[in-house]
């Protein structure tokens, strides 16, 4: 029979893509008044994937990943999408050819073994956490990298993406060992 123990804490990302670069810096700067300090930044990237955003955010979309120094609680992830969501409010556009978001920020988590997304899309491969939340493991760590799943997008599989979270593991696993 096992017993039950709490997790250790996780690190902390947000996955950004808007139209314009120009709107990562001030987000960047909400995120930090929720999660603590930045502590590293991935390349922004051109984000061509899929025109799943275009009515809403437009074309030339731009992808960069952010992540941030403390270390939370798995089960925050909830309320921290919930406050992402609320921090996309804050951008959106009220006028002009599109009314929506210009910036999405999806939270998710790094641990030892395991990325973790949160959704509030509903699928098969997605565990329900709280206040409509969904949780989705997005790359698994094992043989030395980062592998993805069936369902990962495809940003999360592009080299720099899993260069980036490889070396977030190194960060966060220096953090384990200091106790931080």
């Amino acid at each position: 029979m096992g017993i039950p123990t709490e997790p250790k804490p996780v690190k902390l990302f947000v996955a950004l893509l808007a139209a314009s670069e120009d709107l990562f810096a001030p987000v960047e700067a909400r995120l930090v008044d929720l999660l603590g300090a930045l502590e590293t930044a991935s390349v922004v990237s051109a984000w061509e994937i899929t025109d799943y955003y275009a009515r809403e955010m437009g074309t030339g979309l731009r992808r960069k990943f952010v992540s941030f120094a403390p270390l939370a609680s798995a089960e925050k992830l909830p309320e921290i999408k919930l406050a992402a969501q609320s921090i996309e409010a804050e951008y959106r556009s009220a006028s002009g050819e599109r009314r929506g978001r210009r910036v999405n920020a999806d939270p998710g988590y790094l641990d030892i073994g395991k990325v973790v997304l949160a959704s509030t899309k509903n699928a098969p491969h997605r565990l329900y956490l709280r206040d409509g939340i969904y949780g989705e493991i997005t790359l698994l760590y094992h043989n030395g990298g980062f592998h993805p799943l069936d369902y990962t997008y495809a940003d999360y599989r592009w080299p720099h993406t899993l260069a980036f979270f490889a070396e977030l593991r190194a960060l966060y696993l220096k953090q384990l060992k200091r106790g931080l």
